[in-house]
């Protein structure tokens, strides 16, 4: 048992999916919650899911969680700059697409913990503000979850389950860093089990002038969760996540902009109760995504400086719960129901005095909107088949009914082999700025609607074992594997996909209408092979046709990922190619497309089990690119820090 155990702890390091014991042995699956909201393993969900496990975010030394998850993910795409501030700068700022899919439009959804992160005024996510120093893993589903997720969650998902303590004791975390354009970066992560008892504690502090004038980026931001586990079956937890960001913004190279500077606030905060019997689990919880935003516009070279601020306050205030249960048979049917009462507040002050200031066209607003909903979703497991059924009725106050069903289908024809086949429903209620803000705005909107289909094959090759003798590090705990067994193979996947979307909001006669389409499909690989103890290697591609062609997406994006560890864990290294072809930087009459190649590489070294020093660059072959046109990305850039666990 305890090799069992041991093999299970050491698995992930190098790479390898997550691993878990049966009484059979090993069983080398990847476990998710995000399909279904209860832990499942991959191959019997029908829905395309991957696993972004926590050596895999450590190995990168991101301080945000989706610039690694990009590497990982065919298909997902983040205007990472390579330093701080890509998630609220303007031009080529953090714009997070799945598929072709944006999260900018409030089309993708990101979760921590299974709860929604965005803005209630833009309905999109703020992509800085997901730390990797709290996350156990990150959870992504490609293609349409709105029965389980609703609204914006039309593209896909992206679910960050947060760290904890497994067992009694405490573990403190810190990572400070520096590099290029006066970046710097301290973070810091306590977590305690004591008992009954839990607790995480992470702070963070960035700052960077960023490689272009008047492109200066701070960032604060703190959580906290405490959990109490009454007894085996129930449990009881809250958390709270705050972030904090001082930006400015230059404009286009050929129109330079100055004083465009922002601040933003970022918070929600949780309650849950969770109940976890042989049979069923479940769980009900509250809470409120809250947003305060101030910005200046800036004023363009030779103009007046601006005279106001806009101003926005947003919440959203929810009620979920669901509860799952599993007969004797292998079926297991999900019921749940949600609330979310969503509040924007957009006005504008003066620059001099702070009083608020009369607006005309409709260029402020203040508007509560709400939305109830419930679902059901069955699903079934045969000797080699898996059924999965769902269906949501969700009724916005303005938007109106909508009905959003999902069926699927994974065959099991091997052991190691799974076939899949989703037909899946996505929608996205209209936003306040949609509906209230800006003269485009219209009240009379509807829910913009996606149907998604895919094919996908995954299987997993085993080539034997090898046996360890010595004692390694695992993350900077000195581990003793003597004469352990380890499983080395390869894991591949392809998937095959199609999109279509009407009632897409745009914008006609200077009036937001329902009269776009969008039509993608497109086809992804990738494939990862743990070679004996010593290396790794990973490669994804994806492949996208966009009939309606929108910005800061790559018609092709590939990476080749190499991972090396040392007999004895003292040193480690990544190396990480990134292509982009076809990546769209202006559309229309004025199309642009930018072809590049990205080189990065991470170098570590673990002085002893406490002290560990890293160095990594990024487009080391000094690129020159953009992804979005007038908005160049920096050449090579260089970070290297110090991380203490004790």
């Amino acid at each position: 048992m305890k090799k069992f155990a041991m093999l299970g702890l050491l698995l992930p390091l190098y790479g390898y999916a997550e691993a878990h014991e049966t009484n059979e042995g090993i069983t080398l699956a990847d476990v998710v919650v995000t399909g279904t909201r209860e832990t499942s393993d991959i191959c019997h969900l029908p829905m395309t899911v991957t696993n972004v496990s926590r050596s895999e975010l450590e190995k990168n030394e991101q301080t945000n969680v989706l610039p690694s998850a990009v590497m990982k993910v065919p298909s997902l795409f983040v205007t990472t700059r390579g330093m701080m501030g890509y998630g609220v700068s303007g031009g080529a700022a953090g714009g997070v697409n799945l598929r072709g899919i944006s999260g900018g439009t409030g089309c993708l959804l990101v979760l921590i913990d299974g709860h929604p992160q965005y803005q209630g005024i833009f309905g999109h996510p703020i992509s800085d503000s997901y730390q990797a120093m709290i996350a156990d893993r990150v959870e992504v589903l490609r293609g349409p979850a709105s029965v389980l997720y609703g609204s914006n969650a039309m593209g896909g998902v992206i679910n960050i389950v947060t760290r904890g303590m497994k067992e009694d004791g405490v573990k403190t975390d810190i990572n400070i860093s520096g590099g290029s354009w006066g970046t710097a970066q301290v973070e810091a992560t306590n977590r305690l089990k004591k008992g009954k008892f839990s607790s995480t504690v992470s702070g963070q502090y960035g700052r960077s002038d960023n490689h272009r004038p008047r492109m200066g980026f701070e960032q604060y931001g703190g959580y906290l969760k405490l959990g109490y586990d009454f007894n085996e079956n129930w449990n009881i937890w809250a958390d709270g996540n705050v972030t904090h960001f001082n930006d400015s913004q230059p404009g286009a190279v050929d129109a330079s902009m100055y004083e465009a500077d922002q601040w933003i606030t970022r918070g929600v905060a949780t309650l849950a109760l969770e109940n976890h019997f042989k049979h069923t689990n479940g769980r009900i919880s509250v809470y409120d995504n809250f947003g305060r935003h101030k910005i200046n516009d800036g004023y363009a070279e030779g103009a007046k400086p601006q005279t106001r601020f806009f101003r926005s306050k947003d919440a959203l205030m929810g009620v979920s719960m669901y509860q799952s249960a599993e007969t004797e048979d292998g079926s297991r049917f999900t019921l749940g129901f949600d609330y979310q009462n969503i509040y924007g507040d957009a006005y504008y002050t003066s620059r001099e005095t702070g009083e608020v200031l009369e607006t005309k066209n409709k260029q402020s607003a203040e508007v509560r909107n709400h939305e109830v909903a419930g679902y059901a979703d069955f699903r079934h497991d045969f000797s080699k088949v898996t059924v999965d059924a769902g269906l949501r009725v969700d009724r916005h106050s303005v938007a109106g009914l909508e009905m959003i069903p999902q069926f699927g289908v994974a065959y099991r024809p091997i052991e190691s082999g799974t076939a899949k086949a989703m037909a899946s429903k996505g929608f996205r209620n209209p936003t306040m700025k949609d509906m209230y803000l800006y003269p485009p705005s219209n009240e009379n909107l509807e829910a913009e609607r996606l149907w998604n289909y895919e094919l996908s094959w995954s299987q997993r090759l085993h080539f034997g074992k090898y046996t360890e003798t010595d004692s390694v590090y695992y993350h900077e705990e000195l581990v003793s594997v003597e004469k352990e067994k380890y499983f080395h193979g390869i894991t591949y996947g392809v998937n095959l996909f199609y999109m279509k979307a009407d009632n897409m909001i745009q914008t006609v006669a200077k009036k937001n209408v329902n009269t776009g389409e969008l039509e993608n499909w497109g086809a992804e690989a990738e494939l990862s092979w743990t070679i004996k103890e010593h290396w790794g290697i990973s490669t994804n591609h994806s492949w996208l046709h966009q009939e309606n062609k929108l910005v800061s997406v790559p018609t092709y994006k590939g990476y080749l990922g190499v991972d090396w560890y040392s007999k004895k864990h003292k040193w480690m290294a990544s190396v990480g190619l990134q292509q982009l072809a076809g990546l769209y930087t202006a559309v229309g009459k004025d199309e642009q497309k930018e072809n590049v190649t990205l080189l990065n590489a991470t170098v570590k070294y673990n002085l002893n089990k406490y002290i560990s020093l890293w160095a990594k660059g990024e487009n080391l072959l000094a690129q020159e690119y953009e992804i979005l046109a007038g908005y160049p990305m920096p050449k090579a850039t260089a970070m290297g820090g110090v991380k203490v666990s004790f």
